[in-house]
């Protein structure tokens, strides 16, 4: 038995609006790999990768979905809830390990942003931080709301240091990042409270929006990375690197 918290008028739109977000984001991550050609800082490519893994996530999440809403026998809608049966038990395993590599690279993800723009850094700090996702990962099989918290707590750590380097660079760049990165955390909020339908696809379509968002991001760093003098709008000003001062 597979309990999955998707109403029955949203099965389907919810697959949808994963896939679009994954195009998004493993082309953030091909740009951000051309970007780290041009300017050679790999805080470029440190981005671009934890996206990619975050696309991974999405990706996982997508076939798992697949399984359970496609390949049953039987499918009973019970108020907010799908409770599937399936014939072959293989579908089980591949229901608990899709899901808990969605949780996994997300919330590995997030933490590899979280890290970007922090000045000291330690091997130590991270093997702790990689084993306590890992237990947030695969607890949260049983407790889902565990996962959504964590991610709420890293995604408020990570718009929280790019508002402090926005502060500093006042930069067009990380102004969208954090802008993405609030409206990401926002979502987890409601996932929390996904007990009720409608605040369930609310969230989905926030992480949509989220997405598209960064979607923008991805235009202007088409239009402006690849010139040496359109400093302002380079992928590489993500991190914290104020501006110099012009002098008149």
């Amino acid at each position: 038995m597979k309990i999955v918290f998707t109403p029955d008028w949203f099965l389907g739109s919810d697959v949808l609006i994963e896939i679009f977000s994954f195009i998004i984001l493993v082309l953030f991550f091909y740009f951000s790999v051309r970007a780290y050609k041009i300017n050679k800082k790999k805080n470029s490519l440190y981005l671009g990768t934890a996206f990619l893994l975050i696309a991974v996530a999405e990706l996982a999440t997508i076939f798992t979905k697949l399984i359970l809403y496609y390949d049953t026998t039987f499918t009973q809608n019970i108020g907010r809830v799908v409770v599937t049966y399936s014939i072959v038990k293989s579908v089980d395993v591949f229901y608990y390990i899709g899901f808990f590599f969605h949780k996994f690279l997300t919330l590995f993800g997030f933490y590899l942003i979280y890290r970007i723009p922090l000045e000291k850094k330690s091997s130590e700090d991270f093997m702790l931080a990689v084993y306590f996702i890992i237990l947030s990962a695969f607890f949260s099989q049983g407790v889902y709301a565990l996962f959504h918290l964590t991610a709420l707590v890293l995604l408020i750590l990570i718009a929280n240091n790019y508002y402090k380097i926005y502060k500093k660079n006042r930069l067009p760049n990380t102004k969208i990042l954090v802008i993405v990165f609030s409206i990401l955390a926002f979502s987890q909020i409601l996932l929390l409270m996904s007990q009720v339908e409608f605040i369930y696809a609310l969230a989905q379509v926030l992480q949509l929006v989220s997405y598209l968002i960064l979607l923008v991001l991805i235009i202007r760093i088409i239009k402006y990375g690849t010139k040496k003098k359109s400093s302002k709008h380079n992928i590489r000003y993500v991190r914290n690197n104020p501006r110099k001062k012009r002098r008149d």
